[in-house]
């Protein structure tokens, strides 16, 4: 397998995450899903992202940012991995705005063209199958379930393909050290504070 540039590979990836923005347009279209007036925010979620190549591509668009600004990103990513690691030491999920949140009451991304896969499909409810033929669901978020309740045919996306298409992409990307690199595990303040991933 050819192991693909960067800028081939992020080509593809936003062809993926293209895709993944219209399945998810899909299901919140019928059931009339927005987050306009939400009062919980999704980026205080406690997330952890798995590939390199999403981890390349944040660091694509936080690199475009003015100096001073993503100074700013990157002293809000040190304190919440301080603040995420006392939660989690104590037993807690970390309940922590998002670095890249320039808008708490709105939940605005700071970098909305370079968000990662799991703050796009956020929400709506989705399924995937994993290898071993074991369906995982989720019912979407607290608002979704709200709008859902009592529906018999609730639209879902189904994340398989799309995840397919990533752990392709991934493969290609890394390429032959992919195997012998540490398991990518990070929430995005991690991301930020490690800096680009190291891919040799």
């Amino acid at each position: 397998m050819n192991k693909l540039t960067p800028k081939a590979a992020f080509r593809k990836l936003a062809a993926i995450y293209d895709k993944m923005v219209a399945r998810y347009d899909e299901a919140a279209r019928p059931i009339g899903m927005t987050c306009e007036g939400c009062t919980d925010n999704c980026c205080l979620s406690f997330f952890q992202h798995h590939t390199y190549v999403e981890w390349a591509y944040m660091w694509e668009g936080l690199n475009k940012l003015p100096a001073e600004r993503l100074e700013q990103i990157k002293t809000r990513a040190r304190d919440y991995v301080e603040q995420a690691q006392a939660a989690l030491s104590r037993g807690e999920r970390p309940h922590v705005m998002c670095p890249l949140n320039v808008d708490e009451k709105q939940g605005v991304c700071g970098l909305y063209q370079h968000r990662l896969m799991i703050c796009r499909m956020h929400g709506v409810p989705n399924l995937l199958t994993r290898h071993t033929g074991q369906e995982v669901r989720f019912p979407g978020c607290y608002r979704c379930q709200e709008l859902t309740e009592g529906l018999e045919d609730v639209p879902t996306v189904d994340r398989t393909p799309m995840y397919k298409d990533l752990v392709l992409l991934e493969m290609q990307f890394v390429g032959k050290n992919l195997r012998m690199l540490p398991k990518v595990d990070h929430t995005i303040a991690e991301m930020i504070v490690l800096g680009p991933p190291r891919l040799k």
